[in-house]
This record gives C-alpha cells, structure tokens and sequence, in this order.
C-alpha cells in the first residue's frame, strides 16, 4: 500500500472511513478482495509474501501499510512486511500491545509505517525511527515517507477527505474514488527527494500511478460505523480496470 488517509471519529457511529491505493508491479501475484478462511478477515492476499496490505475483520479491526521510500537501503532478502498487518487483524491484542510486540523485530524488514486500529484506538508505527505513537481523532494521511509527511499526493487526498467529511455516504464514496483516481503530477519543485531520478519522482507523485510494469493496482475504500462495514476494492492492470469488489459485514 502506497497512500492511504482516513477519517476517524471515536465514540461516533461513523467511526472510520479510510481511502488507499496499493501500488504494486503489475507481474506480483495478487488474490483479491475476499473473506479469508473462516471468515473473520477480509482482504485482498498478495501471494508472494502471504500476507496483506490492507484488510478489516467483523471484530471491528482494521490494519494497513506503506512502504517507506529508501532505494539504497532496500534489502531483498528482508520479511514480507504484509504479514504484519495479517497477524495482527488475525490476533486479539489491542492496538499498543501489537506494536509493542512487533517494536524489537523492526529491523528484519525493509522499512514501513503500520496503522492499526482496534476499535478503540488508532495507531501508527514508523519503523525507520523504532516507535509508535496514538493518532489523534479527524483526518490524517500517509505515503512512502514518516505520517503527516506532506507530500503533494498525501495533502490533496487528506484536503479531499476533509471536504467531504460532511456528505452523505454515497456522495462520499463518490468523491473518495474520485480522488483516489487522480493523475495529477506534482511540479517538480514540489516533489519529495527519495533518491530516486528526477523522472520517476514525477511519475509516482500522482495518488494514482500509470507507468510500464508498476502502478497503482487496487484502490480501496473502507467504511466501519455502529451499523457493520463494507469494504470495497478496484482493481487495475496496465491497461485499467479490470474488476470491482464489494463486502459487508
């Protein structure tokens, strides 16, 4: 997963509504959306590493995860980040206490940043600096840099999601694919500096990414208030949509 923002509204019955891209290579097994065996977990499966990067449970759990930006520190041999967001929709702990536990293996991965949410509380965890911290109730987002870090893509979905933090949930739904569907390109004196070529930088600045062999291949948006959830994934290849998923619960 590669951006994500949400809206959380603790003790409301909208508690949680969350918008992601997944940015992928096109050629990387992927299983999409479904209900994991026993139907307590439902996310898409990349088939490569076994876990996930985005998924909710009927318990009122959700997990997700970004990829930090570092090319000269990337390690292939390092553990799938992806099973860290399935262990924890899979376990029972809260919130603190899994990120706790996962704090001293940070290093077997390449680095991420992981939101939890238990119901109760939302946290995030940056691996790169060895800590996890509480986020604050209202509207926030994250890409492949620290949270809050206001990349161009990062500040025009969290404003998109402010804007429609008011509209009835089919005109937000509406809105939130809208915006996850944005090619903009941010100007170059905008772009983050991650140590790739200036050139890519510009082609994965937009929320929705379009180039040879890599891009954005699902966007995802989850809703969990007093009533159930529902989750619901696009899915892309290089020539574009190729599926649509639906699940409430």
């Amino acid at each position: 997963m590669c951006l994500i923002a949400w809206d959380w509204e603790p003790g409301a019955c909208a508690s949680l509504t969350l918008a992601a891209n997944r940015d992928e290579f096109y050629n990387r097994p992927t299983q999409a959306l479904h209900w994991w065996e026993g139907n307590a977990v439902l996310a898409g499966r990349d088939l490569t590493g076994g876990g996930t990067w985005l998924g909710v449970t009927r318990s009122g759990r959700m997990a997700a995860l970004t990829n930090f930006r570092d090319p000269q520190n990337f390690r292939a041999d390092a553990s799938s980040r992806g099973k860290l967001v399935a262990d924890f929709l899979l376990g029972t702990h809260t919130a603190a206490d899994y990120l706790n536990a996962v704090l001293p293996s940070v290093q077997s991965y390449n680095d991420f940043n992981l939101l939890v949410w238990d119901g109760r509380v939302l946290m995030g965890l940056e691996s790169r600096h060895r800590h996890f911290f509480e986020l604050a109730p209202g509207i926030g987002a994250v890409s492949n840099a620290d949270f809050q870090t206001p990349w161009p893509k990062v500040e025009r979905l969290r404003a998109g999601m402010a804007q429609s933090h008011a509209l009835a949930l089919p005109a937000k739904e509406q809105a939130l694919w809208t915006l996850l569907a944005d090619e903009h390109i941010a100007p170059d004196e905008q772009l983050p500096k991650t140590g790739i070529a200036l050139e890519r930088e510009r082609l994965l600045s937009p929320a929705f990414i379009r180039t040879p062999g890599y891009g954005t291949r699902a966007s995802t948006l989850v809703h969990i208030d007093c009533a159930g959830l529902w989750m619901k994934e696009r899915r892309f290849d290089e020539q574009g949509l190729t599926g649509t998923s639906a699940f409430t619960g």
